[in-house]
């Protein structure tokens, strides 16, 4: 894989640490549940959604790099990258982050994260453990990401709704729409291809009957004519 390189300060940005995305099925179903849904929010607007994609924020270093379970850089355009390079992104910080817990992650890491976020700008923060079904909110207030955890939150930027009860953490689109999951949204995407489909065939139908009907209608006339008959007196 060819790996960006600035070529005026001669660095590579790697794309990969070699790591996994994720640490058991538990954690990789919650990222892409978030993630795609997300996306979803965000159809035909300019605002770039990724998960596992390393985010350097400083030109010339490669050291300084986080790869977000899932972030959302806002006016963005759409589309593949090989990492999120900052400033050719118009210098355009991810205002929101999550990260999905899994028992390798420590306390240490975690602290380290919440500092970085914090340091470039992340305007929420979001940290949830699945296992252990804890969430953590965090609001940047001023220089500071504050902790806001609630169990009914609607996002300042995005006015997704995370309802934390005791046995999970459901989410909700603006419109009141639960987050659905990956098997759950290709259904819904079935169904809409199916009714496209369907209204498709119906309209080419009727076009079809429309168009027969001009045709037997042109023919009428062309007799009338012939037999000496102006068609539109008849009308």
């Amino acid at each position: 894989m060819t790996l960006p390189l600035d070529k005026k300060l001669h660095v590579h940005y790697p794309s990969s640490d070699g790591k996994p995305m994720a640490d058991n099925t538990r954690q990789w179903n919650w990222i892409n549940f978030i993630k795609n849904n997300l996306e979803e929010a965000t159809i035909g607007q300019e605002t770039f959604v990724a998960s596992d994609l390393f985010w350097y924020p400083v030109e010339g270093n490669n050291k300084i790099r986080v790869a977000p379970d899932v972030m959302v850089a806002f006016s963005r355009p759409k589309g593949d990258r090989n990492s999120y390079l900052q400033w050719r992104e118009d210098n355009v910080t991810p205002a929101i982050v999550f990260e999905v817990l899994s028992p390798g992650n420590t306390k240490k890491e975690m602290a380290k994260k919440l500092l970085f976020y914090q340091k470039y700008l992340v305007e929420e923060y979001y940290v949830y453990d699945p296992l252990l079904n804890t969430l953590k909110i965090y609001q940047r207030k001023g220089k500071k990401l504050i902790d806001v955890t609630t169990k009914n939150w609607i996002s300042p930027l995005m006015k997704f709704r995370m309802l934390w009860t005791e046995e999970t953490l459901e989410m909700y689109h603006a419109d009141g729409r639960p987050f659905l999951s990956h098997i759950e949204i290709s259904e819904k995407m079935k169904v809409a291809e199916v009714e496209m489909l369907k209204a498709k065939s119906e309209a080419d139908k009727a076009k079809s009957e429309a168009d027969e009907a001009n045709k037997k209608a042109e023919l009428m006339a062309a007799k009338l004519k012939a037999l000496g008959i102006d068609p539109d007196a008849l009308v």
